[in-house]
């Protein structure tokens, strides 16, 4: 009897768990912008954030552009890996359906989204947070008709759930003069306007069955290339920074606040900003060369906003901070997921069917 029961934990911990019938490994629904965008801007066709070019995705699986704002894997990517969970597919990846996510989840992440449903509207189109939580919402629906209401349930508040956004709601919102919020608020209270409205989207993705969440904080973003181009001297923006760590202070405490009001919430704040702030001010230290221009850049035309085709890449992109104007590189996106799985304990969850990490670097096409 013994060996029996231990045997079933066995298979349950290693293979995921069985709801009425369907076997169902723990998934991931990730929410987030460009940081975390694995395609779904592709099929925005009027968007104007975009990854579809070379060399987005030179050196993730086959080398050809994939929707990552990157060379290579995000954080998000890389903590899913670690963790043994699949790689969820973009939501608006025809390809999806009901087997695909209770078999990988889902990615609703849309580069130039943001909180706030003003921010990134210079994109044309974007899923900014209340859009994506809206196509959760249909999500659900799709899978209570395939499983069952009872099933269902169970089946989401058994995911893991990743909030990435914030950056946008200040670097193409409230820093922009062309957009009302600039003049509307000052900093304190564009802060405090973020905060209630995530509030209440954290709050709705609880009702759906939200309950192990994790919110990334922001990193210094006013050390990002297009910021220090943009600035007169070519450093970092104080401002910006300043703007940053205020918003992780405000996320962190209010993450603490809906953990002890929310029914068996288990809500997290991810805040790198210290070793992202130490890869850009110390980047030897890491093993990087350059952590203040980008790996893909149109030579002296700065700022170009995307790499293109067209564009020129470094001769290793191991050693830099920064993939483009807005993006850390695939190497820095490690150094930041090893921090927050050493801060928070990150241990596998799924033991098969994992995926492999990115391959190793290429060599730089035509010698670039």
């Amino acid at each position: 009897m013994k060996s029996t029961l231990a045997l079933t934990l066995v298979i349950v911990v290693v293979l995921g768990f069985s709801i009425d019938g369907y076997h169902c490994k723990m998934v991931q629904f990730i929410f987030g912008d460009s940081l975390s965008d694995v395609g779904n801007n592709r099929y925005l066709s009027r968007s104007l954030a975009q990854a579809n070019l070379p060399w987005y995705g030179i050196d993730f699986g086959n080398g050809m552009p994939n929707g990552r704002f990157c060379n290579g894997r995000t954080v998000a990517d890389i903590i899913g890996d670690s963790m043994g969970l699949p790689r969820p597919p973009a939501f608006l990846d025809p390809s999806v359906n009901e087997d695909m996510i209770l078999e990988n989840g889902v990615n609703y992440a849309s580069g130039g989204g943001g909180i706030l449903n003003e921010t990134g509207s210079l994109f044309i189109q974007r899923l900014c947070l209340w859009k994506q939580i809206e196509l959760f919402q249909g999500t659900q629906v799709l899978i209570r008709k395939k499983i069952g209401a009872a099933a269902a349930e169970k089946f989401f508040q058994g995911a893991r759930y990743v909030v990435a956004l914030g950056s946008n709601d200040f670097i193409n919102n409230y820093l922009l003069p062309v957009y009302s919020d600039s003049f509307n608020y000052n900093d304190q209270t564009f802060i405090t306007y973020l905060m209630n409205t995530l509030q209440a989207q954290l709050k709705v993705l609880h009702s759906l069955g939200a309950r192990q969440l994790m919110v990334f904080g922001l990193g210094p973003m006013g050390c990002i290339p297009l910021q220090r181009v943009l600035s007169t001297t070519g450093n970092c923006q104080d401002r910006t920074n300043k703007l940053a760590l205020a918003f992780n202070q405000a996320g962190s405490k209010l993450l603490t606040s809906l953990s002890g009001k929310l029914p068996n919430a288990e809500f997290k704040f991810g805040d790198a900003y210290d070793v992202v702030n130490a890869l850009i001010t110390n980047p030897y230290k890491y093993g990087f060369n350059n952590s203040d221009s980008p790996c893909c850049s149109f030579g002296r035309i700065r700022p170009a906003l995307t790499c293109i085709p067209a564009s020129t890449l470094c001769k290793d992109r191991s050693t830099y901070v920064f993939w483009d104007e807005y993006h850390p590189s695939e190497s820095a996106n490690q150094i930041i997921a090893n921090e927050l799985i050493k801060k928070f304990g990150f241990v596998r969850a799924n033991e098969t069917n994992a995926p492999s990490s990115a391959p190793a670097m290429a060599p730089s096409p035509g010698g670039r």
